[in-house]
């Protein structure tokens, strides 16, 4: 009881001080000094925001084979994102934003308190411990390149296993959701720009008018999952910002489309930008205009190890919890980089929050974030006494 009331604190300052990627400034500080107020060491990297802490336990005669045959104490990882939305909050709530167009509107604050629980109950633990447990407070998760920030300071090099979670606001409170392989897809992003003629609005002839041919565009955009993938297959193509003219009467000369692509594959993703592409070079030739696309990749798709997920699954029933296996979804989410060089499990927490993740009013609900703490830190000792038998 007393450790929810702690969380439920740290929550609402976090809710109330959000800051977009790479800006996390303010969050940075703050969770470090709750931290060392804790007595937790926090490691020296190269990271401009965000932070990696760790807790090394005492009982280390347990140890771990290296691949080379030699002992190692056992290291595993628990990650959190810090990362708010550019969002004018909507939720009502007493402690909502108090920064303008900035929201944790997909529950890093969740993720953030949950964590920080978690490390005050591993502190606890820590004559318990055979290994060290890093704590990852990732910047940046928002496509904003953390998780490769985080990997290229070198911090992880040394981490046999890594763990995650992620709030689901449709779920019920305190329900777990966990599945082997992936449960986040790959994500990538594309930039259309339609350069024609414009002209008066009275004389299109005049004109090589691009709105026309973005509405082509945009129409064969949808026929790419509609019309060129297998329904077996998941794949998204979404249209999400058009922007050219800026008066009735004038036709413009330059039309800006934006969009994302998810899939469960990179040669899926890499087929739908290529599809995407064939059709703006198709309808730039057809309508006589420079059509220039390009697209970029954001992440991978998630990858949960079958073993380390049915492990997350089981510390979870031991704890009493509910325990169901996850729908995979076409969100994003950069810990798929991680799984590129550690093995590691992605899990959602149910908050039963009436408003979706990245929606003005969503806030998760509060009751769970014990049992999120509770489970992080279960599954961190549970690893490092897996890895040191």
């Amino acid at each position: 009881m007393i450790l929810q009331k702690t969380l439920e604190e740290y929550f609402k300052w976090f809710h109330r001080h959000p800051e977009l990627g790479n800006e996390e400034k303010e969050t940075t500080a703050h969770i470090r000094d709750i931290l060392t107020a804790a007595g937790v060491e926090i490691l020296d990297t190269s990271l401009k925001t965000g932070l990696v802490a760790q807790i090394s336990g005492t009982k280390s005669d347990s140890q771990s084979k290296s691949q080379n045959g030699q002992q190692k104490t056992p290291v595993v990882a628990l990650r959190c994102d810090i990362d708010a939305l550019p969002i004018d909050e909507a939720s009502g709530v007493a402690y909502a934003s108090e920064n303008p167009h900035c929201m944790h509107a997909c529950g890093h604050d969740f993720h953030i308190t949950s964590m920080l629980g978690a490390a005050l109950l591993l502190t606890q633990e820590k004559e318990n411990l055979t290994g060290t447990i890093k704590l990852l407070f990732q910047p940046a998760e928002e496509g904003g390149g953390g998780a490769k920030q985080v990997l290229d300071s070198g911090v992880l090099d040394d981490v046999e296993e890594i763990y995650g979670l992620h709030v689901a606001a449709d779920l019920e409170k305190n329900v777990i959701a966990v599945r082997p392989g992936a449960t986040h897809a790959a994500v990538g992003s594309f930039k259309i720009v339609i350069r024609g003629k414009g002209s008066h609005a009275a004389y299109p002839h005049l004109s090589n008018d691009p709105l026309v041919a973005s509405a082509a565009i945009i129409t064969a955009a949808q026929t790419i999952v509609s019309r060129n993938t297998s329904p077996f297959e998941q794949a998204v193509v979404s249209i999400t910002h058009v922007e050219g003219g800026s008066a009735w009467n004038v036709i413009p000369s330059e039309v800006l489309i934006e969009g994302t692509f998810r899939a469960f594959s990179e040669e899926k993703l890499n087929y739908l930008s290529e599809r995407l592409a064939q059709i703006c070079e198709g309808i730039g030739i057809s309508y006589g205009l420079q059509v220039d696309y390009a697209w970029k990749r954001y992440t991978i798709a998630t990858n949960n190890d079958p073993a380390l997920a049915e492990f997350a699954a089981q510390t979870a029933r031991d704890l009493g919890l509910t325990v169901i296996e996850g729908e995979p979804g076409m969100g994003g989410e950069d810990f798929a980089l991680y799984q590129q060089k550690i093995k590691g499990v992605f899990w959602n927490i149910g908050v039963a929050s009436p408003n979706g993740l990245h929606h003005p009013g969503f806030v998760a609900n509060l009751e769970p974030l014990s049992t999120a703490a509770g489970l992080l830190a279960r599954l961190g000792k549970g690893a490092l006494e897996r890895l040191a038998d």
